[in-house]
């Protein structure tokens, strides 16, 4: 039996929950890649649950500049009941930190989700019909590649809100561009998974009892052409972050008063840095950072972990080991040659 063959028997005997995306390549995953995928995992899971429960983590509001006691002071250093200080207009700079990871988060679902329907669709349609209409959709996807992300944000911006947006105005400026931009990406892969496999065999024999083309795309075509989608969402997700928060440094961003978002705190952090106040920028640009670097470790790792070579590496590796063991306690002589034979020449 070969070692394909005996990798996909392997998966079929396992738990349902251990073949889902992430926890699959954790099992196939040693050494520095795990290493690397556990540190992404962690850093996207802080950022996942700071975002659920910003409500609760918060000591205060995004826009709150007072309490009982009176108003928040301006510019104060982190400490006392403001953990990491106040900015320039008195809001609590943990607070707006934190407020802020719930926005990003909105704006990766909208902006991802909005690009998978929609690259998928075209995808999936292009891939198996062809002819012109593949071609068509070829060379806008092209086109659509000369377009930077964040000039288009800054497009949308200006028509739904005018250059300053609401919350829901600022999300959907971010999220149109980054769909824009991104359904490409998902276009050329479902394109390319669906050209080929409406050549395999079980979509050929669709056709012979007479399944439309509908149901062969969405049955048959669909689930084995989107395997790799947790992929690119990782990695276009910490792009979704960074275009929102270029909007935001630039001034075309979300209100204050609407909503917390990173870049625009960055962009009031400016005129701080004179002053050698660091606090009002300094946590901005780290959670900025941490985010992306946790989903782009996740991504690559993810990626690594999908090439085929890696798991014959690592069950080689595992054979060795055990093969090693026995003949050690085997002891010296002709009956332990045998295995150190078998093991080179795997």
């Amino acid at each position: 039996m070969s070692t394909e063959s005996t990798i996909a028997a392997e998966n079929r005997r396992e738990p349902w929950f251990r073949r889902l995306p992430v926890v699959s390549h954790f099992n196939k995953s040693v050494g520095l890649q795990r290493g690397m995928l556990v540190t992404g995992l962690i850093l996207t899971a802080i950022f996942l649950l700071t975002a659920v429960f910003a409500p609760l983590i918060a000591p205060y509001g995004f826009a709150q500049i007072s309490d009982a006691d009176g108003g928040f002071p301006a510019q104060q250093a982190p400490g006392g009941k403001h953990l990491l200080g106040t900015t320039v207009g008195g809001y609590d700079v943990f607070s707006r930190v934190v407020w802020g990871a719930q926005t990003a988060a909105m704006v990766i679902v909208v902006a991802v989700i909005m690009s998978i329907f929609i690259g998928v669709i075209l995808g999936l349609v292009s891939g198996y019909i062809g002819g012109w209409l593949d071609r068509i959709l070829v060379v806008i996807a092209d086109a659509v590649y000369a377009f930077p992300s964040l000039l288009v944000a800054i497009v949308m911006a200006i028509v739904i809100s005018g250059g300053r947006s609401s919350l829901w105005g600022g999300i959907l400026a971010a999220a149109i561009s980054i769909t824009v931009v991104f359904i490409p990406q998902y276009f050329r892969v479902i394109r390319a998974e669906t050209i080929r496999l409406k050549a395999e065999p079980f979509v050929e024999s669709a056709k012979v009892v007479g399944a439309s083309n509908v149901r062969i795309m969405t049955r048959h075509i669909y689930r084995n052409a989107t395997r790799t989608l947790p992929l690119i969402f990782t990695l276009n997700a910490s792009e979704a972050i960074l275009t929102l928060a270029g909007l935001g440094f630039l001034g075309f961003g979300i209100e204050p008063t609407s909503a917390a978002e990173w870049g625009f705190d960055l962009n009031k952090a400016l005129s701080d840095t004179t002053s050698g106040i660091w606090w009002t920028g300094v946590f901005p640009g780290l959670a900025i950072v941490l985010t992306v670097v946790g989903l782009t470790l996740v991504g690559e790792s993810i990626n690594d972990l999908n090439d085929p070579r890696l798991r014959g590496r690592k069950k080689a590796s595992g054979k060795a080991g055990t093969n090693i063991a026995g003949s050690n306690a085997a002891g010296p002589g002709p009956a332990s040659a045998a295995p150190t034979a078998e093991v080179s020449t795997s």
